[in-house]
């Protein structure tokens, strides 16, 4: 290829960047290091924890999870799915990839909910957060694989740093947005009783943004499982690593499982996150036990009355026979 011949002087972007990851990695390499042992280590150990667990046993837990959380059916279709995943002789991968997608997302939305709200309350945070998630969302997901593998090596660790990087911003975005969309007025009345700034956050703002921060949760998810092929690149275990495994040999038959695994695992994660910031459905196991509740409480209730009356004849009854007396 010809290189283009222009006025302008080539600014050295690229060389800073390098300079910089390289900085870090001298100065800071003690603190990769500790960073690295301790993801690897609670990796390793949730990964034992899940696996240690007989896995139709582990999909009795999904099922009960999908019944509480929307409904009967997602119920059933976990049951199905999950079946199948073990079925492809997949579980052992997909419990690794289901761990790094927790993992990362939890620590995402450790950093993306303060900073969302943060950023809600600031507008000067709000200006200098908004394209630096413009740049950590185009960013192209491959390019966060080179100082994560030169920070952490190679393994889960370099997986989920790229992983949270790439699938913080909706976090951010949704939080904010959400605190944003909160009715001033509801605000101001709660500011004219007398409500601090903390009280505002905790008793009205945040309970009207759940549903916008579940949306945000969601997209975190789904954006920390999309990384899931990526994150194999560099030898975090799993489905994404069964995926480039199949690639570099041509194996359609693997591949396509792990694909659909994937899949699975997604739907399944889509779905629940998506049910926690919604009303309960009318098949949910919550709402079950409630309708068994107040059917209860109303047989009760019909059973005191029937008691009641029942008395009340008896007294009336009782009553000409003392008066003929």
């Amino acid at each position: 290829m010809i290189p283009v011949q222009t006025p302008l002087p080539k600014i050295p972007l690229g060389t800073a960047v390098e300079v910089l990851i390289e900085w870090i990695q001298v100065h800071l390499h003690g603190f990769l290091t500790a960073i690295s042992r301790a993801g690897t280590l609670v990796n390793d150990n949730l990964v034992d924890l899940l696996l240690a667990v007989p896995p139709l046993l582990m999909v009795v837990v999904f099922v009960l999870i999908a019944w509480l959380a929307k409904s009967w059916r997602l119920a059933v279709g976990t049951a199905v799915t999950f079946l199948l995943i073990i079925s492809m002789g997949q579980w052992t991968n997909a419990m690794e990839t289901l761990v790094l997608v927790t993992l990362a997302t939890v620590t995402a939305l450790i950093f993306a909910i303060p900073l969302g709200i943060w950023a809600a309350r600031n507008k000067y945070v709000s200006a200098f957060v908004r394209p630096v998630l413009d740049l950590m969302q185009t960013m192209p997901a491959f390019v966060y694989l080179i100082p994560a593998v030169l920070f952490f090596s190679i393994g889960a660790v370099p997986g989920l740093f790229a992983t949270l990087i790439f699938s913080m911003p909706p976090g951010v975005r949704m939080t904010e947005l959400g605190i944003k969309q909160v009715d001033k007025e509801t605000v101001e009345a709660g500011r004219s009783f007398g409500a601090t700034d903390w009280e505002i956050l905790k008793g009205i703002q945040l309970p009207l943004d759940i549903p916008t921060i579940m949306a945000g949760v969601n997209q975190v998810i789904m954006l920390a499982l999309s990384m899931a092929v990526i994150a194999g690149m560099v030898g975090a275990e799993g489905l994404g690593q069964e995926v480039v495994s199949a690639l570099a040999k041509i194996n359609i038959s693997k591949g396509s499982e792990a694909g659909l695994s994937i899949v699975f695992l997604a739907i399944f994660l889509d779905r629940v996150t998506s049910a926690l910031g919604a009303p309960r459905e009318k098949g949910s196991l919550p709402s079950l036990i409630d309708e068994i509740r107040r059917r209860y409480r109303k047989w009760r209730h019909s059973r005191a009355l029937l008691k009641k009356k029942r008395a009340l004849l008896k007294k009336g009854g009782a009553r000409p026979a003392h008066g003929n007396q």
